[in-house]
Formats: C-alpha cells, structure tokens, sequence
C-alpha cells in the first residue's frame, strides 16, 4: 500500500515520517515531491575504485545555476531531510526533469526503514542541462512496511549533503571475512 497525499501530510505532521522542511505544496496525490540541494559533488580520479575511497570536488550551484555535462556523474542532495521508522522510502526522479534528459536516482531509489537525512541523488545528463539549488527534482513516495521491523544502522544515517560511495568500506569487511 503506498500513502496518499493526505496521507503523507499527516504523517508528516504526527512524526511516522521525516521531511524537513515541509512544505505543503510540494505534495503530490500520492508522493512528496524533493527539492535539489546546493551542492554537487564529483570524482576527480581518472578511474573510480570500487575498493578505495575516492577523491571528490564540491561544486556550490550560484543564483545562475549551474550547468551539468553529459558523460559525467554527479552526486546531488535532496533539500529536504526525509526518512521513517516505519513506511519504506522510495524516490524517483520526476517525469518532468526526466524529459530534460537528467536521469536521476535510477539504480538506488529505495530507502530504508530507519534512514533519516538528505537523500544523495545520482544526476546524469544526456546533454548539457543547468540545473538550480531548489528546483524540484525528485518525489518520494512511501509504503506501507508488513513484518518486524529493522531499523537501518547503516553507513550513509543522518547524511548531510551529497555523499560519495562507501562501497569501499563493504569490500574491507568482506576481504577481512575472507581472510
């Protein structure tokens, strides 16, 4: 079961979700929608690792914006603090930005019972695109969870503008297991 609009507002309002700030006019029949954050960040080394952390450069998006490139990734935040203890998160990019060409969270749109923070957002252009720190880029939409909860501990909890990959971390335990 996904949450309507009204819905959402009340949970809102009676703490069972997080979207801070909230602004009544940013929600949808059945999703909220997120505003893009002021900053990007993007990789700076030739080749990502996987295993490593990775060096990034922030980018703060000006009154004029700020123009994305195609064949690179940035990693863009939500705005708005969003997360619950007990509806499922999910965040697609909007159909209205998507028809600009700016794909947006494609391969990790589901979120965690328990996860409350800004959301970092995938953004990849298929041309040139100025973008702009408030504009709507995404809606979050929430489900109903069924079954015993567990809360998310995870490594991204109470993220505050854009995050670069941990994978790296994952893989040291996973070497540290095999080992």
């Amino acid at each position: 079961m996904i949450l309507t609009g009204p819905e959402i507002t009340a949970a809102a309002h009676d703490g069972r979700l997080t979207i801070s700030p909230f602004e009544p006019d940013q929600v949808n029949p059945n999703s909220y929608n997120v505003r893009l954050g002021p900053t990007l960040l993007t990789y700076t080394a030739p080749v990502i690792d996987a295993h490593h952390p990775n060096p990034t450069t922030a980018v703060e998006i000006g009154p004029g914006g700020y123009v994305l490139q195609p064949g690179e990734l940035y990693l863009g935040h939500t705005l708005e603090q969003v997360g619950s203890d007990i509806f499922v998160p999910l965040l697609f990019g909007r159909s209205s930005v998507g028809r600009l060409g700016l794909f947006v969270e494609i391969t990790a749109p589901i979120g965690d019972i328990g996860f409350h923070g800004q959301w970092t957002l995938m953004l990849s252009p298929i041309r040139p695109l100025r973008v702009y720190a408030g504009m709507k880029i995404g809606q979050v939409m929430f489900f109903v969870s069924t079954g015993d909860i567990d809360l998310y501990r995870g490594k991204y909890q109470a993220a505050a503008g854009p995050q670069p990959s941990r994978y790296w971390r994952d893989a040291a335990r996973m070497r540290a297991v095999a080992s």
